[in-house]
Order: structure tokens, then sequence, then C-alpha cells
């Protein structure tokens, strides 16, 4: 199992379901001090029992000043982070010929506002840890559908590019501070929110898979870890191939889903 030399100061969000949920069992067995955020309490209250190096922030990461509270709080229990990991979330798939921008609102607002609210509460923290002379890194979950645009992924994938585009831009202003920030790419992963998908689900993962190759990647100081990586690599192929090209494929999607329905 991939972990660290030293135990880490960590933060993690959306830390009660899925791969949240994986990566919390995982840190707090290897020993590192965390603190967990999610808004259902009796779940972090459960993943922290009997862990003392285990604390939670019960937190809506789309509650902006609660984020930036989150980071205050942070700073008095550990003095500094030397890991930021943002893995909250949400996904709905849109429908073009009902189009509801409520939705798209619903999405954006976890998954893209909410993760930059994050960073905003971490950086000061990640800047302590480098006062200190220590490594310091920020993560975040983004999706592989983020290097292709997918049917019905209108509002899900655009906010994970935008997550993507704004991480790997902001790698390159932290660079002079030391502060090292990684972006997390999962295909399809078991998880209670794909679990409402009606499409296939090729390559799927488990939880705990995921956060096996999260934490090892982590640990590397990989730049952009995505898994499971016969999948991601085709991903990312068809990514790069002519828009006209890209426009087919994705046809061929859509059509296979209608006939499914």
């Amino acid at each position: 199992m991939s972990t660290w030399k030293t135990p880490q100061r960590i933060w993690l969000t959306g830390a009660t379901s899925g791969i949240g949920e994986a990566l919390s069992r995982k840190l707090i067995a290897q020993g590192h001090h965390v603190v967990l955020s999610a808004r259902n309490v009796e779940a972090l209250e459960a993943l922290c029992e009997g862990h003392p190096h285990a604390s939670y922030l019960a937190l809506d990461i789309s509650d902006r000043q609660a984020v930036l509270d989150a980071g205050e709080t942070i700073r008095e229990r550990l003095g500094a982070l030397d890991l930021a990991l943002f893995n909250a979330g949400t996904c709905e798939y849109l429908n073009a010929q009902q189009f509801d921008m409520d939705l798209v609102e619903r999405v954006f607002k976890p998954n893209l506002l909410g993760t930059l609210y994050g960073v905003e509460a971490a950086l000061p923290l990640l800047r302590a840890a480098r006062q200190e002379g220590l490594p310091a890194r920020l993560a975040a979950t983004s999706s592989a559908s983020a290097y292709l645009p997918l049917p019905r992924a209108e509002a899900y994938g655009a906010s994970k590019a935008a997550v993507s585009y704004f991480l790997e831009s902001l790698r390159l202003d932290l660079d002079q501070e030391g502060i090292d920030v990684s972006v997390i790419h999962p295909g399809f992963v078991k998880t209670p929110l794909t679990e409402r998908n009606d499409f296939p689900m090729p390559m799927q993962v488990t939880a705990e898979q995921a956060a096996d190759a999260i934490i090892a990647g982590l640990v590397k100081g990989r730049l952009d870890i995505h898994f499971p990586r016969r999948f991601t690599y085709l991903v990312k192929f068809l990514g790069i191939l002519p828009p006209a090209v890209r426009r087919l494929i994705g046809l061929r999607m859509t059509r296979a889903q209608k006939e499914s329905s």
C-alpha cells in the first residue's frame, strides 16, 4: 500500500461517500492527521470514532463563508496543511430538449465553485507548511469526462473540465511558491452516484481501487492522476481527434442511449 514516509496533515472533502469514504478509511488507517468534511454528520462521526488523529468539520462546500470558516478551524487544529484534497461533488445529466438551467447551477455550484472555495481556504494553510520547510500539495477530483465531450454531460463534464483547467493553470502560478497541484481524472467508479446511471460504464473500478490509485499518485507526486489507465488513455486519445470525428463518435453514443432506453 502506498503512503507517505511521515504522517501528513490532510483536509479531505466529500469524505463520507464513494471515493471519499474509501479515501477517508485508508488515510485514517495510515495514521495521517486528517480533517474530514461532508454534510452527513453521523457518517463523519462514525469514520472518526476511535481515531484520535482524525476529526471532522460538517460542511456544505457550496457555502463560501462556511468553507472559509472551516479553513480557520483547521488552522487552529493543525497549524498548516500538507495536502488539501477536494473530492466533493455531484452529477446530474442534462436533457437538451428540456433545458434546465437550475440543474446546471446545481452541478456547477459544488463541482466548480465548491472546489474553488476550498482552494481559497486551503492556500494559506499550504503556504504555512511551505514556511515550515515542508512539501505542500493541492489536489482535486475532476473526471475523465473532462477529456472528451459526452452526450448529456454538458453540466457535469463542463464543471469538471473547468476544475481541470483552473487547477492546471493555478499549478503554473503556484510553482514559484513550491506548492504542487494534482488533478484527479477517474473513469467510471462504482459509487452511489454512478449507481444511478442508466448507460453502460466500461472498465468500472471499485471505490477502494480508486482510493488506492489516488493515494499512490499523490505519493508519487503525479500531476495528472487518471485511472483505470486502459480506459483513460482511450478517452484522452478520442479527445484529441478532429472535431468532426469526435462529433460522429458522440452521435453514436447518443443513438446507443436512445436505443437502450
